[in-house]
């Protein structure tokens, strides 16, 4: 079966999918974007997810495309026409199609609406925390505004190739200060010697991860301590654990950091305790 796409109010085969070139997120990266994961086709953590949706928007002085009632249905009309019952949905809205000029359009300008749906397997999640990943650490060099789920991404792709160059599967910024921010399109975490739970405060230097905030629910549940503050390097390399949290990746151990292994080299206890029962916790909705 061929994938389809929602583009500004049109279902389309996915091959065939096209924004205009004038698109302002093509020409200047003016637009935002969310994506959720499906679980056993429930929608995980929707109502967060649309929430820094709208924020991201109000914070770029841009309008939501449609009312959330109605972005919902074509969510799930999405997710229904591609038969994804584990994998991920991605929504993107941009300032519009006008002329290119770096100001704003006129007022009326229509804002662009993509939304895509594509399955990935649960048991290639599990094989790869099963193993942990290993991440390498870069100077951050992103705007100061990464609160804002902006689709300008391109540190965050050099970060992401050179982490893939370097055997490892995630890149975590780190500031001038030495403290760890967040990784490319992840956030990071640490678990301290005598079991804490630690992971940076939001900020307008970190973008607030939903999946952060359900793990966070998912540890205290289970009596566990969290504690948000800022962390190093150094303290992260003889940390317990550490591990990254994304609607793409859930909760995923972390094994090496810049090709040091973390404690035993090992999936952490805490980080797979997380894991197993993050959708207990998580907001599901089909």
């Amino acid at each position: 079966m061929s994938r389809i796409a929602y583009v500004n109010g049109r279902y389309v085969p996915h091959r065939s999918a096209a924004v205009h070139v004038e698109d302002r997120g093509y020409q200047f990266s003016d637009g935002v974007y969310e994506v959720c994961e499906i679980w056993n086709g429930f929608i995980v953590d929707e109502t967060r997810h649309l929430d820094r949706l709208e924020r991201s928007l109000r914070e770029l002085s841009m309008t939501m495309p449609m009312a959330r009632a109605a972005l919902k249905i074509v969510i799930r009309e999405v997710v229904r026409r591609n038969r994804v019952e584990n994998g991920l949905v991605y929504l993107q809205v941009t300032r519009g199609v006008a002329p290119r000029d770096h100001a704003f359009p006129p007022k009326g300008t229509a804002p662009a609406l993509v939304v895509t749906a594509k399955s990935v397997p649960q048991q290639k999640g599990d094989r790869l925390a099963a193993e942990g990943v290993g991440v390498i650490t870069l100077p951050d060099n992103r705007w100061e505004r990464v609160d804002i789920k902006s689709v300008s991404l391109l540190p965050n792709v050099l970060a992401k190739e050179k982490a893939k160059e370097a055997g490892a599967r995630e890149a975590w910024f780190v500031d001038r200060d030495g403290f760890v921010t967040e990784g490319s399109s992840t956030s990071a975490w640490i678990v301290t010697p005598d079991g804490v739970l630690v992971t940076r405060p939001n900020g307008t230097g970190i973008l607030p991860g939903i999946t952060k905030i359900t793990a966070a629910e998912v540890a205290r549940r289970a009596g566990l301590k969290v504690e948000e503050r800022k962390f190093t390097v150094a303290e992260a390399k003889a940390a317990r654990e550490a591990f990254i949290t994304a609607a793409s990746t859930i909760v995923m151990p972390v094994v090496r950091i810049d090709g040091e292994a973390v404690a035993n080299g090992h999936p952490g206890s805490i980080a797979t305790q997380l894991r197993a029962a993050f959708h207990d916790v998580a907001e599901k909705h089909r």
